[in-house]
């Protein structure tokens, strides 16, 4: 992925990802506020050495760079069993020798002798207390070591030049920095899970996913309306409406498909049911009726129809009486006042829906309407679950591909390119569905579509 893919990323999961922050936000903080607070005492010693010709300049380098080799290994034995033995029989503590150890730290300054002991505990007085009791025990230890044997004097000690310090301000735990880091742990965690779920999210989101899996142009981008529920048709819209100028767009790019032609006939499908491929379908055709385009919409899914529900008029007589010769083509055609649209319902249920599409009845049906409208818009099954609209695109002049906004996969756009190719069908473009509102500028058409996250209504 390129910074690009990052920023959209970030830009499509933003959500998730505050959410991914504020909650290790806020995790890091009920662990801080948990957590007991400590308290530190510094107590400091200086180790030096005894000079015996202390007006010999190399004398005194020589015991200086001497201390400053021991003041390491000093600092070493603050983490004895020993020395916390010493001052647990001292303070008479009631702790194990490797707790005690697990309080305290030394530290020696740079190119120096000095050494510094500190002590945390949940109590300021008693850290005071080993601290000063570890700093004694440790003066007292180095004499010990250093003293040769036969003789009372060691050549080098340690030495407390500033007792152990009482501080009634906590070092830990740190609210700020916790917190901090919480959230800036939880933002890489939150990218992390946007960019893992990216990855295995194989639904289609972006145009250039359809150009890419398809290898067509993207004829429209409907964006989602919240009132289309309400409201399915483009007729029962304002004209000025976002969604109604998709469709106007859509109408528009379809004039550019085979310009020589100017007598068109399309169909409509998706890979799956619950794209809007039916009501995608009745809108445009609507729209090109409005236009003055001597428009029919033929409403082959002969399965499942909708396209009569939706135009609310009679689907009891239409393609499967015409096919079957009991009814006139004439006699079945409605034609729709309220926009200007002439249609074709299904017809009753038949047994054998493919059969009847793939029938010389229709093949010749298509024929005669070819001549006598402009554009003839063809609601089929979807492509996937039957074979019924790879065998009308065919007959067709091409067919349009109507995929839902996020909701089917990368592999199920291929599979439904290939039913048509496999049948000599031709893919004429493509029709983004549902697309969110911040998508909508996106792919150039539309602009103020509804909520991001909502639904589409249904096919």
């Amino acid at each position: 992925m390129e910074l690009s893919d990052y920023l959209k990323l970030v830009r499509r999961r933003w959500v998730s990802i505050l959410l991914v922050t504020l909650l290790c936000g806020a995790l890091a903080l009920a662990y801080t506020a948990l957590q007991t607070k400590q308290y530190a005492s510094d107590v400091r010693l200086f180790v030096s050495t005894t000079v015996a010709d202390a007006s010999n300049a190399g004398t005194i380098n020589a015991g200086g760079q001497f201390s400053q080799a021991r003041v390491q290994s000093y600092a070493g034995l603050a983490s004895s069993r020993e020395l916390a033995e010493a001052v647990i029989q001292k303070l008479d503590l009631d702790a194990e020798p490797e707790e005690l150890t697990g309080k305290v730290t030394a530290s020696v300054a740079v190119n120096t002798v000095n050494l510094t002991l500190t002590v945390t505990d949940a109590d300021p007085h008693q850290a005071q207390r080993i601290a000063q009791a570890y700093a004694e025990a440790l003066t007292e230890l180095v004499r010990q070591l250093e003293t040769p044997p036969g003789q009372t004097d060691a050549p080098i000690k340690a030495t407390i030049v500033d007792n152990a310090s009482l501080s009634e301000n906590p070092v830990a735990p740190k609210p700020v920095r916790n917190v901090g880091l919480g959230i800036v742990l939880g933002g890489l965690l939150g990218l992390g899970l946007a960019v893992l779920r990216q990855k295995l999210d194989t639904r289609v989101h972006s145009t250039e996913e359809v150009v890419e899996l398809t290898d067509k142009p993207v004829l429209g981008a409907i964006g989602f309306d919240a009132e289309a529920k309400d409201a399915l048709l483009i007729s029962d819209i304002p004209s000025h409406s976002p969604r109604a100028e998709a469709f106007r767009v859509l109408r528009t790019n379809l004039q550019f498909v085979d310009v020589d032609n100017h007598n068109k006939v399309f169909v409509l499908s998706s890979a799956v049911p619950g794209e809007g491929k039916t009501t995608t379908s009745v809108n445009l055709a609507i729209s090109l009726a409005q236009a003055g385009i001597k428009t029919l919409l033929i409403e082959a899914d002969l399965r499942r129809p909708r396209a009569a529900i939706r135009l609310g008029l009679d689907g009891a007589v239409g393609v499967t009486t015409v096919l079957v010769g009991k009814v006139k083509f004439e006699d079945a055609l409605q034609h729709d006042e309220r926009t200007g649209l002439d249609f074709l319902a299904a017809g009753p249920v038949p047994p054998n829906p493919a059969e009847l599409l793939q029938s010389n009845a229709m093949r010749e049906l298509l024929l005669r309407l070819r001549d006598s409208y402009e554009v003839v818009l063809i609601d089929a099954p979807p492509l996937l679950p039957v074979t019924d609209a790879a065998l009308l695109a065919r007959q067709a002049d091409g067919a349009m591909l109507v995929i839902k906004h996020g909701k089917i996969t990368r592999d199920q756009v291929k599979l439904s390119v290939d039913r048509l190719t496999h049948v000599d069908a031709r893919l004429v473009g493509v029709v983004m569905n549902m697309v969110p509102a911040k998508r909508g500028s996106s792919y150039g058409y539309g602009y103020g579509y509804a909520p991001d996250d909502a639904l589409t209504s249904p096919e």
